[in-house]
């Protein structure tokens, strides 16, 4: 009886962590450049045990799920903004934090600071081959009554990266391409951290495709995440369901213990 109300939490705790996870992915449908994250199951069983369907017990030190990063594009649209740039193949954009870590990310929504720099919108600078594009100032009118504005509409990308200020090159963006994204850390912001098993190659390989005006979007799609999540909801009630027959069970043996 207590090994059935614990093979059922065992099954619902996997439900939980899926849950979560769909949750997240749904709520950034829209955010530019997300990832969808995935829940995978470890096996709780032995495999020749399970071969000769026989009763095994449930395997304490495994962990029971595990998630890994769906790195596949999502769909490209033109926004109109000269600041936001879509990645229209692999490689990721390397952005430098306050700290001077340089992390990486494919959302391509970026503005300039009062420096002139071109920062993600928390501040994360946009590097170049030559280090951080940095747009210079401006004079007249429309530079005196809005500057950034101003700045922004003389910003020219070519598909190679290289960036165009007034048709003069000033610098061009760095992409990097990583071997084995799995090896990559999740941040809050969408930006990923290299760790010390990613293998990140500095000199991109084969033509940059960099389109100005245009954001990549996320890769969730919402149909396949609300199907998951429903498929999720129906396992955990029926593991809740399975535990609440054995408490009543336990519940009668226990009340006919007393008169026996």
């Amino acid at each position: 009886m207590l090994r059935e109300l614990h093979t059922a939490a065992m099954g619902m705790i996997p439900q939980m962590t899926r849950l979560e996870v769909i949750s997240n992915n749904i709520a950034n449908v829209s955010t530019p450049g997300f990832r969808r994250e995935v829940v995978f199951e470890h096996a709780l069983t032995e495999a020749k045990r399970n071969l000769y369907n026989t009763q095994s017990e449930p395997e304490p030190e495994d962990t029971t799920v595990g998630t890994y990063y769906d790195f596949s594009k999502g769909g490209i649209s033109r926004s109109g903004n000269p600041l936001d740039f879509a990645i229209n193949g692999d490689g990721f954009f390397a952005v430098m934090d306050a700290q001077g870590n340089e992390l990486l990310t494919r959302t391509g929504r970026f503005m300039l600071n009062p420096q002139g720099f071109v920062t993600t919108p928390d501040g994360k600078m946009l590097m170049g081959d030559g280090g951080p594009i940095q747009i210079p100032m401006m004079s007249g009118i429309l530079a005196a009554v809005n500057p950034d504005v101003a700045r922004a509409s003389q910003i020219s990308v070519a598909e190679n990266g290289e960036v165009f200020f007034n048709e003069i090159p000033i610098n061009a963006i760095k992409l990097v391409q990583v071997d084995n994204p799995q090896t990559l850390r999740r941040n809050a912001d969408q930006t990923f951290i290299p760790t010390s098993e990613t293998i990140v190659n500095e000199t991109f390989e084969g033509d940059k495709m960099v389109k100005q005006f245009h954001l990549e979007g996320s890769n969730v799609n919402i149909v396949s995440e609300m199907v998951q999540m429903i498929e999720a909801q129906r396992q955990f009630e029926f593991g809740q369901k399975v535990i609440q027959t054995n408490d009543s069970t336990l519940d009668y043996s226990i009340e006919l213990g007393r008169f026996s």
